[in-house]
């Protein structure tokens, strides 16, 4: 068997790219340098160089070879999306107080809160030093506007998160703001930095969009039925955090009187008890909440997959496709 055959996709996408991810891991270790504050390349440091699929900065390397782009900046449009994305994670661990991050100890553990948030500014800054170097007024609206869609997407989620009048819409609202925008962004510029023409770049968005979205899904999915050594968390923290994602979004949407007094107590008012966790998901699956999760994450990997029909063929793009599908497989 072609060991490619094997590989993951988002591994074969890597390996394709390795060349233009050396050079954007040269540049972020250069950027995240401070010749007066230590501390920012060594919180820095410590979650850059944790690993991670780094798959936001592949897909603007994607997207830009995919479209005949053969400049040096798709390497700093890279960097900075993988900056946007790494200061977005120390101030998500910071909110919500988070002890482990890919395995390791998250910065607001090994160092403090301060730290964490500071750094993470840092990191924005960078970010939006990088993105004006190539020069271009519409790459610098796409990623200015996804990093503020970002921070609006956290702040809903805040007073979405515990409330059970949060509906399917919100929601999506949700998860287009804190995790879609980015990949959605991550595509587009490579697109535009390529002079690729309106529908293309058109596409790239959508394809980013849908696949941000399925990619969330399934993660909100996991919480409920993965493993805890294949997602890195214990099943059910998002219940114990009370966090209202689409599983139980669906169950509190068919609940009867007793059930809905049920997530009343556990999710807005926090009053959990042993057992619980069990029976919430009893209650998913007699209103079939988990499989319903699983159809909508299908159905927008198939989104994503329709949107990038319309690019050229290339090897890239079938990696692309394969994508699609591998971010949802994590679920079959």
């Amino acid at each position: 068997m072609n060991i490619e055959t094997i590989m993951k996709p988002h591994d074969r996408l890597a390996a394709y790219l390795a060349e233009d991810m050396e050079r954007v891991g040269t540049l972020i270790r250069e950027r995240m340098a401070s010749e007066h504050a230590p501390r920012i390349p060594e919180v820095t440091a410590h979650l850059v160089e944790a690993g991670g699929k780094r798959l936001r900065p592949l897909l603007t390397l994607a997207a830009a070879r995919m479209c005949g782009y053969d400049g040096p900046y798709h390497v700093h449009l890279a960097a900075t999306v993988e900056f946007i994305h790494t200061a977005t994670l120390l101030h998500d661990d910071v909110v919500d107080e988070s002890q482990q991050r890919r395995g390791r100890p998250t910065a607001n553990l090994l160092w403090d809160n301060q730290s964490s948030v500071l750094v993470g500014d840092y990191l924005f800054a960078r970010s939006f030093q990088l993105m004006t170097e190539p020069g271009s007024m519409r790459v610098m609206r796409i990623l200015s506007n996804a990093a503020a869609t970002i921070a609006e997407g956290e702040v809903l989620q805040l007073t979405a998160a515990q409330n059970l009048a949060t509906d399917e819409s919100v929601y999506l609202q949700v998860i287009r703001g804190k995790t879609a925008a980015l990949f959605s962004a991550a595509t587009e510029v490579g697109g535009v930095i390529a002079d690729a023409d309106d529908a293309q770049v058109q596409a790239l968005f959508d394809y980013g969009d849908a696949l941000g979205i399925a990619f969330q899904i399934v993660d909100d999915l996991l919480d409920y039925q993965g493993e805890t050594g294949t997602t890195g968390k214990n099943v059910g923290d998002d219940f114990r955090e009370r966090k209202l994602t689409l599983p139980v979004i669906k169950a509190v949407a068919k609940a009867d009187a007793e059930e809905r007094t049920f997530w009343v107590r556990t999710i807005e008012k926090g009053r959990q008890e042993d057992g619980d966790l069990d029976h919430a998901l009893g209650l998913m699956r007699k209103h079939g909440t988990l499989s319903a999760t699983q159809a909508d994450a299908l159905s927008w990997a198939a989104k994503a997959k329709i949107a990038i029909d319309l690019l050229p063929q290339h090897d890239v793009k079938d990696m692309l496709l394969d994508l699609a599908d591998y971010v949802v497989s994590r679920i079959s």
